[in-house]
């Protein structure tokens, strides 16, 4: 059970009813992080906002999905490795094996130039952006750009913010996202 409520369009913030209408639209239904995250408009509209912007960056869906799955994956947020492993499967039709390696953080991912997204995403992570200059080096061989790079600081924002909310909010999955379960501890990190 989640530790903040879990907003409807009838019980939301004035605020917020715009953003949950329009996430229930492109979802099919609400999830739990964006109901959650309904307690706070400013919040709600600015994880909407830069998953918008995100999604326009120069960095393909299956690579996007990769630096999400592997943020959610460090953080621990389980419900966000499910969310982004439904959209890695059905929009980004990657492979589930490939999927999966990426969820468990397996090294290395069968196929390089994802792979170098998820090592990029680690050190990003884990030097607060600090990366020394062969990780830089290593993403930039692997044909990635300096805008990329940026671009994977993008998304790792994003997934802190939709991470961390998730883990105060200790928000349990939608039914729809059961099929993908993850949970921080399980795996490796």
């Amino acid at each position: 059970m989640s530790r903040l409520p879990l907003h409807t369009l009838e019980s939301a913030p004035e605020a917020s009813r715009p953003y949950l209408e329009r996430a229930q639209a492109a979802n099919g239904f609400l999830p739990n992080l964006v109901a959650s995250l309904a307690n706070a408009p400013t919040a709600l509209e600015t994880y909407l906002t830069v998953a918008e912007i995100n999604g326009r960056s120069g960095l393909t869906l299956a690579e996007r999905e990769t630096v999400q799955i592997t943020a959610a994956g460090i953080h621990g947020c389980g419900f966000c490795v499910a969310g982004h492993t439904a959209v890695a499967l059905k929009k980004a039709q990657l492979d589930p094996q490939l999927v999966e390696a990426i969820r468990e953080q397996q090294q290395p991912l069968p196929d390089p130039r994802l792979d170098a997204v998820a090592i990029f995403t680690r050190a990003v992570i884990a030097t607060r952006g600090a990366v020394p200059d062969d990780a830089l080096a290593a993403f930039r061989a692997a044909g990635f750009s300096d805008a990329n790079a940026l671009e994977v600081v993008l998304g790792v924002s994003l997934a802190t913010l939709c991470n961390f909310a998730n883990n105060l909010a200790q928000n349990e999955l939608n039914p729809q996202l059961a099929a993908y379960r993850w949970e921080a501890g399980a795996h490796a990190a």
